[in-house]
């Protein structure tokens, strides 16, 4: 129930989340600090790499996993030369106030919400968690609204760090993993152009998940690779369970009942894509 539990709060903050990296607001505050905002990418990088400190393109590269390592140091340490680990966070944060800002007029309770999330972030394990334990370090904003951004944050890392050891597990690399969850419909292919792989890195992987029996000549999803994705879905959810199972059932109920109107405010913007890399609702999980 818990890994049940773990994916349906996911589904419910990762939008609140990944809205940041997408929004008007922050693409102007990027663009205030000297990067390029004709791509999203040098502000991606900056926004989630900034609470690591300025770390180095090997650093990310295994953070991130799924990027090409290429396409990662064409932008890092580069993005540091532009501006300062402290300054992207400040500006982060500015740009996160701004964003929520016109979507809380249907919000209530929201210092209950905030003070549910962090008492969920709080409450992760730490061990091979490095994104989530770099944003729990910053300091916790005094605005409910930010605090539970920043909280939310701290959370969808922390199931994307487990979810980097679920697919080591599995014996994938960065871009056998986005191949793998191409070949079961999760999105196009053409959707993972942006992780910076190249034609020939990409068919290489295919082949080599050919070879293992988990793709077919077309490069869709076997029996065994249905399996083998499930089985890192699984894992994914089991390794993010820990918060929910500190919060309760119950308050992580209340949670999800606080965000809705948030969610929803995000849903309604149409920032986000019609269709993610994160194969949100199409990824079928066994009970």
């Amino acid at each position: 129930m818990t890994g049940s539990l773990a994916r349906q709060m996911w589904h419910q903050i990762e939008p609140v989340h990944a809205t940041l990296y997408f929004s008007p607001q922050a693409f102007e505050r990027a663009a205030n600090l000297g990067y390029d905002v004709e791509s999203r990418w040098p502000s991606y990088f900056a926004w989630r790499t900034a609470p690591l400190g300025a770390a180095g393109p090997s650093l990310v590269s295994a953070t991130y996993y799924s990027f090409s390592p290429a396409m990662i140091a064409r932008y890092v340490p580069a993005i540091w030369a532009t501006a300062t680990p402290g300054q992207v966070l400040d500006a982060r944060r500015e740009a996160v106030d701004r964003m929520l800002s016109p979507w809380l007029g249907g919000v209530s309770e929201l210092e209950e919400a905030a003070e549910l999330a962090v008492r969920a972030a709080e409450s992760i394990d730490l061990p091979h968690r490095p994104l989530a334990a770099a944003n729990l370090d910053l300091p916790w904003p005094d605005e409910p609204h930010l605090a539970l951004w920043q909280a939310y944050t701290v959370l969808r890392e922390h199931r994307g760090d487990g979810h980097l050891t679920a697919l080591r597990a599995a014996g994938l690399d960065g871009c056998e993993a986005l191949v793998s969850f191409a070949s079961i419909g999760a999105a196009p292919v053409e959707n993972f152009a942006g992780r910076g792989w190249s034609t020939e890195e990409w068919s290489a992987a295919r082949e080599r998940l050919a070879g293992r029996g988990l793709v077919d000549a077309d490069g869709l999803a076997t029996p065994a690779g249905h399996a083998l994705r499930e089985q890192v879905e699984r894992l994914t959810d089991e390794l993010a369970a820990g918060p929910w199972r500190a919060l309760g059932e119950a308050s992580a109920a209340r949670l999800a009942e606080l965000n809705r109107p948030l969610l929803g405010a995000v849903f309604e913007s149409g920032l986000l894509p019609m269709t993610s890399t994160l194969g949100i609702g199409k990824v079928r999980v066994p009970a």
